[in-house]
């Protein structure tokens, strides 16, 4: 314990300190691209029947699908060792029991579900116990979370590699697995590996490590560092934003969730992370270790699908893991619940690399999600596929970007211009991430939001804009009147346009607001991608009554705690309201003891400023605080006035410092709406969401 001067005079114990500007602070949900969200107790309905527009919609859909491929659901059946018992199906797998995994229900689709994302969700339930990958070697429990968890034999006990999004789906998971394989069930986890930075695989680490303290773990470069970066700045509107994409109020049913696509769904429970002991790929982007006897080859896929992300080859049994750069379906290179968009290129070459460098050799791929791939022939194939995919929607998009078009069209052009074959491979289809959106991010990764045109350079701000074009439109009355006809005709894109201006102008417009979420519903179940569904059913959901229970936890204690002085100041610098903080600028050392850093920080113009810096600079006011003690009041373990009291904290200097820099910051919304919600008595269809009778749709 490193104990701290005692700086600190009577007065400035009080609450207005930087005790309440750090324990106030609220973080948002661990920003996973797969967000840890809970089920709500809304009514088993939940929505309304597909119209006739839909049934026609999806029909037509379904005849452009190849359901005599099934190769997925033999890969997927293959090497099944032991179905989950009740406990362990519990976890996520029995709330969707109203799936029929058979493959002879993939093309049988409820009304209310696009075909090819019925399919997905049936071949996803059709994930049920432990799977042998590699007899005696490798092995993976499918079907507790959003992840897969593979447990690899080496010499004294087991290698686990990613290790879900929960501590207690992990810890169900490893029991469950110990006691159903066949042999060395007793030995030890000697190693665990993350294959990247996003949470449903590092988040169950801590049951591994209670269960075997002496576990050693690896992790993708630098993931620690790009864990803690993504999870901060924007974390709050991600978190709201999740809530969306992962349909976190929505009930599991035919008019709601139906599958996640890269698995059923996410585990409820506390995301951990054990520091790992080593980081690889830091010298070399092929990195070679041997873990307890067995050698394994470590490629560097960094800034693909995560920021930090590594692929790995094993020789001894020509095994390729891909971690999450392939999967049965498409992914995001632009996820919904907003995050920096991610190189589509790089992406295609790093699958590439991975199957000039190892795939003459490779008769086994497994992954962290959908189920291994067998023999030589169908993995090449395979990478083959995926890397087209990815690579035909970056230089399609590029193509038509300099042939003229420009974002908003994009989203249907690519559709026009993408190859039978990816439109026939069940692989490449856009289940997470959509060709819509994903082309659209790769417009703007390289040409911004902006698409030239000088009418959309400085548009009214929304609410502004909408009253004049319901203004322009001839009135509310005639918008909604007109749009009642074109949903009749199933034009439910443009009528969601119009009524949206409708809404924004006059949110007491109940009969805008009915219809609208009428569209909004019926566009959810017509899309493909998930998240598509899920944000459409969710925008119709807010539209009727308002924000439902179930929002995104908070980030987990573990993550929290590897928090840097430099992330909480920039989090800080987030949460300045600009207008206030200009008429009190300061200037401020926090002097860290324990880690040995300074930082100067200063409040100007409004803004927020920190620099590292060698030792104090002439300031306002320094304070003095160990590292672990930040650390214990994010956690809310203590305060800094007990910390002053204990002579463990200090202030030297102007004790108004950090008064000021308290009455600079706002508290955000934790629920910020997204949709007009209704006010109170205002609510349309809300016995949607209050009923519990089972409510069966019509089958087509």
């Amino acid at each position: 314990m490193i104990l701290i001067n005692n700086y600190l005079t009577g007065d400035i114990m009080k609450k207005t300190t930087l005790a309440l500007v750090i324990s106030s602070i609220s973080f948002a949900a661990i920003a996973a691209d797969h967000d840890h969200a809970h089920l709500s107790t809304v009514g088993e309905q939940g929505g309304k029947d597909a119209t006739k527009a839909t049934i026609e919609y999806n029909t037509e859909f379904a005849k452009t699908l190849n359901f005599k491929d099934v190769r997925s659901f033999d890969n997927n059946n293959r090497g099944l060792i032991a179905e989950f018992d009740q406990a362990t199906g519990d976890i996520i797998r029995n709330s969707f029991n109203f799936i029929d995994a058979n493959v002879a229900n993939a093309d049988n689709a409820p009304d209310s579900v696009n075909p090819s994302l019925w399919r997905q969700a049936v071949l996803n339930q059709a994930a049920t116990g432990l799977y042998e990958v590699v007899p005696g070697k490798i092995y993976q429990v499918r079907g507790t979370d959003l992840s897969s968890i593979s447990f690899i034999r080496s010499d004294s006990g087991w290698i686990v590699y990613d290790v879900l999004l929960t501590k207690e789906s992990a810890a169900q998971s490893l029991k469950f697995f110990q006691e159903n394989v066949p042999e060395a069930g007793n030995l030890p986890i000697v190693a665990m590996i993350y294959s990247h930075s996003h949470a449903d695989h590092f988040g169950g680490s801590r049951a591994i490590q209670e269960a075997f303290p002496d576990v050693k773990v690896y992790g993708s470069k630098n993931i620690t560092k790009e864990i803690v970066d993504e999870n901060v700045l924007a974390g709050n509107a991600m978190s709201r934003r999740a809530a969306y994409q992962y349909g976190a109020t929505l009930n599991r049913h035919e008019h709601g969730i139906v599958d996640a696509a890269l698995a059923k769904g996410l585990s409820k429970g506390e995301i951990t992370y054990v520091l790992p002991d080593y980081e690889l790929n830091h010298n070399d982007e092929i990195e070679t270790l041997v873990i307890d006897g067995l050698e394994m080859k470590f490629m560097d896929a960094s800034g693909t699908e995560a920021a930090s992300e590594m692929v790995t080859f094993i020789p001894s049994i020509n095994t390729l893991w891909t971690g999450e750069l392939t999967y049965q379906g498409m992914h995001n290179i632009y996820t919904l619940r907003g995050a920096k968009v991610r190189d589509s290129l790089k992406w295609s070459k790093k699958i590439n690399e991975m199957l000039v460098t190892w795939g003459a050799q490779t008769d086994v791929l497994f992954a962290s999600h959908s189920a291994p791939i067998w023999g030589n022939t169908e993995i090449s194939e395979y990478l083959k596929m995926q890397r087209d995919a990815y690579g035909f929607t970056h230089n399609q998009t590029l193509r038509l970007a300099n042939d003229g078009y420009v974002m908003q069209d994009l989203g249907d052009k690519i559709y026009e211009v993408m190859p039978e074959s990816i439109q026939q491979s069940w692989h490449t289809n856009g289940y997470h991430g959509t060709y819509s959106h994903n082309a659209r991010a790769v417009y703007n990764m390289y040409l911004g939001y902006f698409d030239m045109n000088p009418a959309n350079l400085n548009p009214l701000p929304i609410n502004a804009e909408s009253v004049k074009f319901v203004e322009y439109m001839g009135g509310s009355e005639m918008i909604v009147e007109k749009a009642q006809a074109d949903f009749a005709k199933g034009e439910y894109r443009f009528v969601a346009t119009a009524l949206n201006k409708v809404m924004q102008a006059e949110p007491n417009n109940k009969e805008a607001r009915k219809l609208l979420a009428d569209t909004f519903e019926q566009l959810g179940y017509q899309s493909e991608g998930a998240g598509w569904r899920n944000t459409y059913l969710t925008g119709a959901q807010e539209l009727r009554v308002g924000t439902m229970p179930g929002n995104p936890k908070t980030a987990s204690a573990d993550v929290l705690a590897e928090m840097s002085v430099e992330n909480l100041l920039d989090f800080f610098a987030v949460k300045v309201d600009s207008v206030k903080a200009q008429y009190t600028p300061f200037t401020l050392n926090v002097v860290i003891p324990d880690s040995k850093e300074t930082y100067f920080v200063e409040m100007s113009n409004g803004n927020l400023n920190n620099i590292k810096v060698d030792k104090a600079l002439k300031a306002d006011a320094t304070l003095y605080i160990n590292d672990a003690d930040i650390t214990k009041i994010i956690l809310k373990q203590t305060n800094l006035k007990a910390l002053f009291e204990s002579k463990e904290a200090g202030l030297k200097g102007d004790k108004e410092t950090l008064n000021k820099l308290l009455a600079s910051l706002v508290e955000f919304d934790e629920t910020f709406e997204i949709v007009p919600r209704p006010a109170k008595g205002q609510e349309v269809d809300a016995q949607l969401y209050e009923t519990t009778e089972k409510h069966e749709g019509h089958k087509h």
